[in-house]
């Protein structure tokens, strides 16, 4: 789900809005031309054939002829509502983002720029003007005016117009957190950022061209069924026309009102109208959770996805290890290693530190003092240099030094200080080390008695709740995840067995995610995996879905398809069921339309040639009042369906994580069953209601 600070601002994804209908009739309307009806060949043979209708009840007026006309084109404009509906949420989304792309100035260094030029000559220009390559200063309160790279410096940046985000981010040169976003605002110091878009092709300018639909090219699958469908109407229409024939040798010959009806009950209308709004949805659901997906193709890659590769750090694991355990040496009391390892973390700023006094206070009660609180003390800070932390403590008894830190550094001070490791210690210390986790040996030095250790903290990968969870639900997808991790393949091995992965990939290397993903696909499966780096690109382009963090590279971006404008790496397994439950959408919805034909076969094909063939009247399960009552209960029916199910389409069927053979099971119970039954019920009730209007009974 998207924070609170974002849905102020974001389209609904969930239920349909009667407004968005009226908003959207317009847009509606507009695609009633042939020239854009055509694209879509199921309406445009069902548009064509109102058309006929209209010709047929000029000719031959009468209450029938004009009802099956007026439903006619009620189908085809309920069709392009669909589309609109789902394309006008994307509008919608668009006009936050167009907000963020404002007439903004640019001040562009108008000189060659190198690393620590002191007071670059500078111009102010448009920010359309900027170039490729150019370097522009931007300082607190101004808006980065296009897409870059930090060079020099670094601030706090505002991008809530970008990912509804509230919270600052901080973007600085070198690493992986260099890139920024046009439209986004600078908060505090000063940074120089080299322009990587051209104008027109900003990363805002993608994504409004994208949830507006513009940008939108239909999927591989989307054609496949677009061309299935085209092809079944093909049958039934030399079906029908083959029909005439027939009933005209028998005596019984059709007027084209109820041809063309026949027809439209045959072919896959009901598919045909919400095929378009389901894709548009599905990227319009990825939008919602702030991903911008490149293409149609990668959304439809992600939902047959059979690979998942995963960064252990921040995917799987929270990012900084935290402290898991005390365990004590030499008969010190358990109570007492613990109030000294908080002792000595209070002026330890890392992630690390700060988790040893949350700890301490919550498995022995110790309140998180302040060093305030102490008395007379002298505060160590961590050191990369000394590699230890700690305190001295003026007590009544002397001076009481505490440290705490890596294990070859807390033993030196202690030999220093007179004192000895002891035997415990070093088999302890093996021992977490052997299970992936970081030892941190305590030790403390009363007055002037030799130091003595008190024991060791474990800190240890913190595996996120729910995680293994998740695996379990990918792997009964039929997904095999692979966890991809710098750590030594001890440490590996630990954390993947903890968290519930399939494998994992230890000493990763750029080269070695390239080989993994390359096996992979060599042996027939879609990968995907995130990344944020420059070193992470390669493996990028070569995924099949590739989400890239936008706090990441320019480099890292432009390889991927997709990106996540929270840059949260656990995403990727979200973006996966987004893509499934598109393709079960999809699925869903086309078991149902060709089910529901099956309801208007019995309604039609009776009402045509009972009175030829008066056996065909057994056929006529539904009991309908008269021919023409039951053939204009089929085609209101067939047009109501379609508004009916646009709020499906739209929200998309809902996903529970399950094999294909359980799925399959699913749709046909549910949408196929459901299909057969639901147009039953529906006609007959229309023909209850129709048999009492004049000229229809």
């Amino acid at each position: 789900m998207p924070p609170p600070t974002q849905q102020a601002h974001r389209v609904s994804a969930g239920v349909l809005d009667p407004k968005q209908l009226l908003l959207s009739l317009p847009d509606a309307l507009r695609k009633l031309d042939p020239r854009v009806m055509v694209r879509h060949p199921v309406m445009f043979v069902v548009e064509i054939g109102a058309l006929l209708t209209v010709y047929s009840a000029v000719r031959h007026p009468g209450v029938f002829a004009w009802v099956i006309t007026a439903w006619l084109w009620l189908t085809v404009l309920f069709a392009n509502l669909a589309e609109a509906v789902a394309e006008g949420r994307g509008k919608a989304q668009a006009q936050t983002l167009r907000r963020a792309r404002t007439e903004a100035v640019a001040r562009r260094i108008t000189t060659a720029w190198h690393p620590g030029l002191a007071r670059p000559p500078e111009e102010t220009v448009r920010a359309a003007q900027l170039r490729l390559g150019d370097h522009v200063i931007v300082e607190a309160g101004q808006l980065i005016p296009g897409d870059g790279d930090v060079v020099e410096g670094a601030a706090s940046v505002d991008e809530s117009a970008i990912t509804g985000e509230s919270a600052p981010v901080i973007r600085e040169s070198g690493g992986d957190r260099s890139a920024v976003t046009g439209g986004t605002t600078v908060l505090s110091d000063r940074i120089i950022v080299r322009i990587t878009s051209r104008p027109g092709e900003t990363f805002i300018d993608r994504m409004i061209a994208l949830v507006e639909g513009a940008a939108r090219q239909k999927t591989p699958n989307e054609i496949a069924l677009d061309i299935l469908l085209a092809s079944l109407t093909v049958i039934f229409l030399l079906a029908v026309v083959t029909l005439q024939p027939m009933a005209t040798f028998a005596g019984d010959e059709q007027p084209i009102v109820v041809l063309v009806a026949l027809l439209v009950a045959l072919i896959p209308t009901t598919i045909g109208a919400l095929l378009s709004a389901i894709g548009i949805a599905g990227m319009d659901r990825l939008v919602q959770r702030n991903v911008l997906a490149m293409s149609g193709r990668a959304v439809e890659a992600a939902g047959d996805v059979s690979t998942l590769l995963l960064d252990k750090t921040g995917t799987i694991t929270f990012g900084n290890r935290q402290a898991a355990e005390f365990t004590p040496v030499g008969g010190t009391d358990l109570r007492r290693l613990a109030d000294a390892a908080q002792l000595s973390s209070l002026a330890d700023e890392t992630p690390e530190g700060r988790s040893i006094v949350v700890l301490a206070k919550e498995r022995y009660g110790l309140r998180a003092r302040t060093q305030a609180e102490t008395g007379h003390a002298e505060w160590i800070g961590f050191s990369a240099q000394t590699r230890m932390s700690g305190a001295d403590l003026q007590e009544d008894g002397g001076t009481r030094r505490i440290r705490k830190g890596a294990f070859g550094a807390v033993v030196h001070w202690v030999e220093e200080h007179g004192g000895s490791p002891g035997d415990e210690l070093g088999p302890l210390v093996d021992g977490i080390s052997g299970a992936g986790g970081t030892p941190l040996v305590v030790a403390v030095q009363d007055g002037g008695e030799p130091a003595r250790v008190l024991g060791v903290i474990h800190l240890k990968d913190v595996v996120k709740h729910g995680i293994r969870d998740r695996f379990d639900d990918l792997r009964r997808m039929g997904i095999r995840t692979v966890m991809i991790t710098g750590d030594n393949p001890l440490t590996a091995r630990a954390i993947a067995k903890e968290a519930g992965v399939d494998d994992f990939l230890a000493e990763a290397t750029p080269e070695d995610k390239m080989a993994l993903i390359r096996q992979e696909q060599g042996a027939g499966k879609l990968v995907a995996m995130t990344g944020d780096g420059t070193n992470d690109a390669p493996a990028l382009a070569q995924a099949d879905v590739g989400v890239a963090m936008n706090t990441g590279t320019s480099a890292a971006k432009e390889a991927g398809n997709m990106v996540d404008l929270d840059s949260n790496p656990t995403k990727l397994i979200e973006i996966v069921e987004i893509g499934k439950q598109l393709l079960i959408t999809r699925g869903a919805l086309t078991t149902f339309s060709i089910a529901n034909d099956v309801a208007k076969y019995f309604a039609i094909i009776p009402a045509m040639f009972a009175g030829v063939y008066p056996g065909l009247r057994h056929l006529n399960v539904m009991a309908l009042h008269s021919p023409t009552s039951a053939i204009t209960s089929a085609v209101i029916f067939n047009a109501l369906i379609i508004v009916a199910l646009i709020p499906l389409a739209l929200r998309g069927v809902r996903y529970r994580p399950s094999s294909a053979s359980a799925l399959l099971r699913r749709n046909l119970g549910v949408y196929g069953v459901g299909g057969v039954v639901l147009p039953f019920i529906g006609i007959k009730l229309i023909d209850l209601l129709v048999q009492f209007v004049p000229g229809l009974s």
